[in-house]
């Protein structure tokens, strides 16, 4: 069944090529159409052209349907062209004349538009939600970490002392920014474009404010070319937050990679986390980090893709559209699956305590020593010399200030004031 179907016969080869992966794709979108198809229903009851009967048969069988899919048990068969045909099937199956009913005054356009802003909405909070669960283990591993000292690299060579507690944190309050990327997408798709049709309206008497209410919407698309011009744009802003969180993790990734090989040894793994060689038997490979900050790599090419397939086109749709679904639905569902596993692996890691003792880095707290003699009344150029030129004559006193107490960014890691700062979003 085709929704556009007037009797005529297509080519299989183009039926195929047409329909791509909506099918599979479309299972994703199933549970939204089904409160698309209700609403859209209540709406018509309450404009008059479905009567209150046919409402009540409409949502019974809806009901049904959605009992279906929750159990896993809606399919969509090869004899559809997408879930909007499998729903209208049933319905008209089912009750008749009323199913035949549910497409008045809509489009499929508008229909599947309108799917796509209810799952970015729910995956969208489900996404702020797992990203809060990775914020609290990195805060977490940093309070419990916060005096263990890790060398800080400028141009990956040895500069000032850190501390795991600045690393653990600062990883934390950067998934703030990609939270407020979150939250732009979500004010974006809090906008209901069922109505738009066809991107230019319908002649019907439709209460567009009606549905939005029955959908939770915020409020609606109002032009109805601008609803549909939000094809493709909802997608890429999508996109760039997801790619957002993708840089963010990436980094730490490769973080991790390079702080557990030997030469670092800043932090380990137990044992049955990492995998092993086939051919080398003292190895202990970090391969999740290493898979993980690939799938990060790949979703921040998920921007370029959007603008690549939505460049240049005109108002009005395209059917181009159809195939933002997939990159959509599976880069959504990668980042769900990357964030979780990263959260493990991130609260089973180990911190080395005693990095700063290695003779490598005697120089680390050269800068301790300049301010030093800053405060004991050497203008900073002086004390800056004076230390450098004990470096070059070897006759820098290594540990001298090991057990210093560092105030400043290492002691003072505000993680309160950044769980508040996540708290406000």
């Amino acid at each position: 069944m085709k929704l556009w179907d007037k009797g005529l016969k297509i080519n299989q080869l183009i039926e195929n090529f047409t329909i791509g992966t909506d099918r599979e794709m479309d299972l994703h979108l199933a549970k939204y159409d089904v409160l698309v198809n209700k609403a859209h229903a209540k709406m018509l009851n309450q404009i008059n052209l479905i009567s209150a009967d046919e409402l009540n048969l409409l949502l019974h069988e809806l009901d049904q349907i959605q009992l279906q899919i929750e159990n896993n048990e809606f399919l969509i068969d090869d004899q559809f062209e997408d879930v909007h045909s499998k729903i209208e099937f049933v319905l008209t199956q089912k009750i008749g004349e009323a199913g035949k009913k549910i497409h008045t005054a809509r489009s499929r356009n508008d229909q599947v538009l309108t799917d796509i802003h209810l799952y970015v909405k729910e995956e969208v909070t489900t996404i702020k939600s797992l990203v809060k669960e990775l914020f609290d283990t990195l805060i977490s591993k940093a309070e419990l970490n916060k005096n263990v000292l890790l060398p800080g690299y400028t141009h990956l060579q040895i500069a000032m002392p850190s501390s795991f507690g600045l690393w653990f944190s600062a990883y934390a309050e950067t998934l703030i920014d990609d939270v407020i990327m979150l939250n732009t997408v979500f004010e974006i798709a809090d906008q209901n474009p069922l109505g738009s049709a066809a991107g230019y309206g319908a002649s019907f008497p439709i209460d567009r404010s009606f549905t939005t209410a029955e959908l939770g919407f915020k409020t609606l698309k109002y032009n109805v070319i601008s609803a549909q011009m939000s094809r493709g744009k909802l997608e890429k802003t999508v996109s760039f937050a997801l790619a957002s969180i993708a840089g963010t993790l990436s980094k730490f990734c490769m973080d991790a990679c390079l702080y557990m090989s030997q030469n670092f040894a800043f932090i380990s793994l137990p044992d049955e986390l990492t995998t092993g060689s086939s051919i080398m038997p003292h190895k202990k490979n970090p391969d999740v980090f290493e898979l993980l900050r690939s799938t990060f790599n790949q979703i921040q090419s998920f921007p370029m893709e959007m603008i690549l397939m939505t460049n240049n086109l005109t108002s009005g749709y395209h059917r181009d559209f159809q195939l933002l679904k997939e990159s959509l639905i599976k880069n959504i569902v990668q980042t769900k699956n990357g964030i979780s596993i990263l959260n493990f692996m991130i609260e089973n890691i180990q911190v080395n305590t005693e990095i700063i003792n290695d003779e490598k880095y005697k120089y680390i707290f050269s800068v301790e020593e300049v301010n030093k003699l800053v405060m004991n009344g050497t203008p900073f150029r002086d004390a800056y010399k004076i230390i450098g030129s004990q470096i070059e004559a070897n006759s820098f006193e290594y540990g001298t200030t090991v057990n210093h107490t560092h105030e400043g960014s290492i002691g003072n890691l505000c993680l309160n004031e950044i769980q508040l700062k996540m708290e406000r979003y």
